[in-house]
Order: C-alpha cells, then sequence, then structure tokens
C-alpha cells in the first residue's frame, strides 16, 4: 500500500510574518487529527529556514519550489541544492508548468536539475503534465511520455527509490477547471503503466504520483481516491489552513 502524500506549494505568497501564521495554524490543526499522511510544505526560499525551525520536531516535511543543478557559482539569483539542504529542505519542485511555460525550462534543464537532487540528498517532486491545446490535440500521452522520458533520462531505478511524480494538467492550475478522477485516473495509470516498462513493475508500484490542478476539499476525496492517484501537490488551496487540513484529512 502506497503512502499518500499531499504537499503545499505555496508558490509566490507569503512573507515571513504570514508564513508563520500559516504554519502554525497548520500545525495546531494537524495536531488535533490522527493523520497518517506524509505532508510536505514548499515555502518560498525567503521563508524556508523559518519554516524549518518550526516544523522540525513534527511530521511535516519540508519543501523547495525550485533550484539550480550547479553547487555554487556565478549564478546571480539562483539557490543551490546544498543551500536548500542547509536550511532543513528534504523536497523540492522541478519541473512545474510555471517553471516551464513563463520560464521556458526545457526537459533538458529540468534532467540536470533532477539529477543535481539526488545526487546532493534530496527528494525531487518531478511535475509533469499538458496544455489545453495538447489535451485538445489529442497529444496528452505524447507530451506526458515525453517529459517522463527526457526528465528522467540516464537515471537509475535506484537513483529514483524517493522520486515523486506530480501530474499537473496547465489547464486545470489555478483556472478553477481540474480534470475529472477519471481523466486524472487515465493519466496516473498511463505513468504507472510507462515507469514499469522503462524500470520494473515493481518499482512502478510503488512510485508516488500526486496529482494536481485546482485541487480543493469539494474534490479531493474523488481524485484521491482513485487506484493510481497518491495525493496532492496542491496549489491556492494549500494558502488557507483550514483547506489544507480538509485536503490532507481527504487523503485516509
Amino acid at each position: 500500500m502506497r503512502t499518500k502524500v499531499v504537499a503545499g506549494n505555496w508558490k509566490m505568497n507569503n512573507d515571513i510574518n504570514s508564513s508563520v501564521t500559516l504554519i502554525n495554524e497548520i500545525k495546531k490543526g494537524l495536531n488535533q487529527k490522527n493523520i497518517n499522511v506524509k505532508v510536505i510544505i514548499c515555502p518560498p526560499f525567503t521563508s524556508l529556514e523559518t519554516a524549518y525551525a518550526l516544523i522540525k520536531e513534527t511530521p511535516i516535511k519540508l519543501g523547495a519550489q525550485n533550484m539550480y543543478f550547479e553547487k555554487s557559482g556565478a549564478f546571480t539569483g539562483e539557490i543551490s541544492p546544498l543551500m536548500l539542504k542547509s536550511v532543513g529542505c528534504e523536497y523540492v519542485i522541478l519541473g512545474h508548468s510555471e517553471r516551464r511555460t513563463i520560464f521556458m525550462e526545457s526537459n533538458q534543464l529540468i534532467n540536470k536539475k533532477i539529477k543535481a537532487a539526488i545526487s546532493n540528498g534530496l527528494n525531487p517532486i518531478f511535475c509533469i503534465g499538458e496544455t489545453l491545446e495538447e489535451r485538445e490535440a489529442g497529444k496528452t500521452f505524447n507530451v506526458v511520455e515525453t517529459q517522463i522520458r527526457e526528465g528522467l533520462a540516464n537515471l537509475s531505478e535506484q537513483e529514483l527509490s524517493n522520486l515523486i511524480i506530480a501530474y499537473e494538467p496547465v489547464w486545470a492550475i489555478g483556472t478553477g477547471r481540474n480534470a475529472t478522477p477519471e481523466q486524472a485516473e487515465e493519466v496516473h495509470k498511463f505513468i504507472r503503466d510507462l515507469i514499469a516498462n522503462l524500470y520494473s513493475k515493481e518499482f512502478a508500484e510503488k512510485l508516488i504520483i500526486q496529482y494536481g490542478g485546482s485541487v480543493k476539499p469539494e474534490n479531493s476525496k474523488d481524485l484521491m481516491s482513485q487506484p493510481d492517484i497518491d495525493g496532492a501537490l496542491v496549489g491556492g488551496a494549500c494558502l488557507n489552513a483550514e483547506s489544507f487540513i480538509k485536503i490532507i484529512e481527504s487523503a485516509q
């Protein structure tokens, strides 16, 4: 039985003060529940150190939203995997659609980042997903397969032992329009079958595959009850402690 994993991607939201408030509210809410779900929060870089200080005695894990693939150097404005490790991060989101579409990150660059994360002891949350135009053109499976093949190129099953894949259809991110549970499950099963072909059936069966894209308390239970959906990468709804906790509860 795969563990459900719910991660909150705060994106470019919350300064230090509002980060402290939100984390304390999440901690208080979870303390009152008997939760058997892995919870990860991914605040902006400026809040990571403070966030770790607040959660290090709790089951909540810390992730970052991005990183560069070099350990150090003349890369103005970038953050290295070693920097993330030094402030308590265990996870890092890589390949998010906003990085792909706004900042033009390629599958090859994302592959370098995944390799750097793994070699420096960080667990990647590897995001994939198609645009509305690609879905309407019937290219969903082709796009997802290319992103996986190129994003995970030259990485072994052992290296990917702590990988999380997050399927996030771009057309459902921040739009209020989410994939139906059946649509999401169809792609999740395709991903698991592809991983089984690329690696092994045993590895694919253990792989955590999250869904992301306008996840909210109203739809989270139906989505995460699907056989191949192992949790959620939550956007806007994670910025409110009550809604985030409801989503975590629904994962059970």
